[in-house]
């Protein structure tokens, strides 16, 4: 069935709905409350108006301790029911200015109407407040005519600039190629129906589509030729699904779904629709169902081993998740255990630059696994698996080896000495013999300390495990730096950074994305850099993928950066051309300190 109505703001989750109309409902309940106490004694209405106050407090306190667990229809009721109490109140008041007064608490209606709802819904409640609120002031003898008339001028100008936002916020967490939500706005819908779930008990599916040979496609007939492969997809399934579907471009040429109220059997005969509305393009699915207890990430991963079920089936079908044990992590093992290189696995390197003139100056060591069955195997997939299965040690152990190996022969070919960071996750820093790990690969390498740094999540340092905290003293004592990775994702102070035990700062890509699109973005990275340089931590923007990022960068003094639009993860082999070619440089900003 086609969804007939617009869909809701995005930005509108359970959560923040509760808690705008609670904070709304309580300062509309205070404002009449305080209007009621100071005419008590004055006025015959003085009771009545306490007791409109005291309604919208008790609302306004019941819809922040509980109204995430309500729907959205139960909005419509409180946002109407917010309009009727407005109104009576205004109505009541004993004199001409505090019904002006009260009678624009409209506003608030406003801005929760167009805030929560779409379209039609949206209207109604706004001319449902328009009405009320104006009419009020109309029936009044003692309240000009020309302050009905403002109050409409202000709720209609709220309510345009409101939508304008909203719409807005709602658009950056679409894919512009197809039109569907992006991995953000999935993620989003994930948690947020998980919460519905938990609460009603209905079933939740989830399934993962992949485009079968889609390299293929681009490299016979162009990009052009694949992205319009990925709207046609797009574009057929819409009128297929359900209403509550959430159909996202998951990356690349891979999509996700998540269907509510759809058991497992029900989900992948739904696939199965979809696989047949496009019999031209071939398409590998994974389909898994929600288990109680179970968290997004535990529900996608087994979508995603479902996926793999299916292209190690052949590809071109869909697989139900049948919840037994990850059959990519036992080969995973064995690779480790054996040889990394043959079975595939190997490290490249993406380069650090200075922005002013794009000489490479440091490279980050990243994992890759061309699978010899499956292919290239996303890090997505396997690195996360390597951490619920207990190989991350091991994986990261050949990692380190590796590229402290591979640098340290790059410094005797070339003469160039670049600064080597490497990933490292909480259960390696947890491991009491990682220390010496670390330190034994860059002993057997001959690769200097000082030239290394370990790079964490924010979120892994805002969670203080004492024994990850330590370990990083313990390294930085002996000469090797610290990277805060994927800065800005997590939630950390800005103020608690000269507590961290860091030396960089990585700036997540998301945040250098909205930097061309957004004057406070900007404004905030200025404010950003200047207390890293007061902190003595060395800045490092991540994702820049536009020349138009690198310029703004440039201009807004930001000295390192990484992303795609100055070099793409490739093997030492191309790192070190990359260096000692015609195209090698020398820069002329600051050097990394090391």
């Amino acid at each position: 069935m086609r969804r007939l109505l617009p869909r809701p703001p995005e930005v509108a989750t359970p959560r923040v709905m509760a808690a705008v109309t609670g904070s709304l409902y309580c300062a509309g309940g205070a404002t009449v409350t305080v209007a009621a106490v100071d005419h008590l004694d004055r006025s015959p209405t003085g009771l009545a108006l306490l007791a409109i106050g005291l309604v919208g407090l008790a609302t306004g306190v019941g819809c922040l301790r509980w109204g995430r667990l309500l729907g959205r229809g139960v909005y419509h009721l409180l946002v109407a029911a917010g309009t009727v109490l407005i109104a009576a109140a205004s109505l009541l008041a004993p004199d001409p200015a505090t019904a002006t007064a009260l009678a624009g608490l409209m506003v608030f209606v406003t801005l929760d109407s167009f805030f929560y709802f779409a379209g039609v819904g949206a209207v109604l409640q706004l001319l449902g407040a328009l009405t009320a609120g104006a009419g009020v002031l109309l029936v009044r003898p003692d309240v000009p005519v020309s302050v009905a008339l403002a109050l409409v001028l202000v709720c209609v100008a709220v309510a345009v600039v409101v939508g304008d936002l909203v719409r807005r916020a709602s658009s950056a967490g679409r894919d512009p190629l197809t039109g569907l939500a992006n991995r953000r706005r999935f993620d989003e819908a994930v948690e947020a129906l998980l919460l519905a779930t938990a609460r009603s008990g209905d079933p939740l599916s989830a399934a993962l589509l992949d485009i079968d040979h889609f390299k293929a496609v681009n490299d016979a007939h162009g990009h052009g030729a694949g992205d319009d492969l990925l709207r046609l997809v797009a574009t057929r399934w819409g009128p297929a699904l359900p209403a509550g579907a959430v159909l996202a471009r998951h990356g690349g040429d891979e999509f996700s779904l998540l269907l509510p109220d759809s058991t497992g059997p029900v989900a992948l005969a739904l696939v199965e629709q979809l696989r047949h509305a496009c019999p031209e393009v071939g398409l590998s699915c994974g389909v898994t169902q929600l288990q109680p207890g179970e968290t997004a990430s535990q529900l996608m991963r087994r979508a995603d081993r479902a996926l793999y079920q299916a292209k190690a089936a052949g590809r071109g079908r869909s697989v139900l998740d049948d919840s037994g044990p990850d059959p990519l992590a036992a080969e995973l093992a064995t690779a480790l255990a054996g040889d990394p290189v043959a079975s595939g696995l190997a490290v490249h390197y993406q380069g650090i630059v200075t922005v002013a003139d794009g000489a490479v100056v440091g490279v980050e060591a990243l994992v890759r696994w061309s699978h010899p069955r499956l292919g290239a195997v996303s890090p997505g997939r396997f690195v996360p698996m390597a951490e619920d299965s207990g190989l991350i040690g091991a994986l990261g152990a050949h990692v380190l080896r590796t590229a402290c190996r591979d640098l340290a022969a790059l410094h005797a070919r070339a003469g160039r000495r670049l600064l080597l960071t490497v990933n490292v996750s909480g259960h390696q820093l947890c491991d009491p013999a990682f220390p010496d790990l670390v330190t034994a690969a860059l002993t057997d390498a001959g690769w200097p300390a000082g030239s290394t740094v370990l790079e964490v999540t924010e979120n892994l340092l805002e969670a203080e495990s004492p024994v990850a905290v330590a370990t990083l003293e313990r390294m930085r004592a002996q000469g090797l730096s610290v990277a805060i990775d994927d800065f800005g994702t997590g939630y950390s102070s800005l103020a608690r950074l000269d507590t961290l035990p860091a030396d960089f700062l990585k700036l997540d890509d998301s945040f250098v994305s909205a930097l061309t699109t957004s004057t406070r973005r900007a404004r905030l990275m200025r404010s950003i850099m200047a207390l890293s340089d007061a902190l003595g931590l060395q800045l490092v923007a991540e994702g820049v993928e536009t020349q138009e990022q690198a310029d703004l960068l440039r201009t807004l003094g930001c000295l390192y950066a990484q992303g795609f639009h100055f070099h793409r993860p490739a093997p030492i082999g191309d790192v070190e051309a990359l260096l000692c070619g015609a195209s090698a440089q020398t820069s002329t900003g600051p050097p990394l300190r090391q």
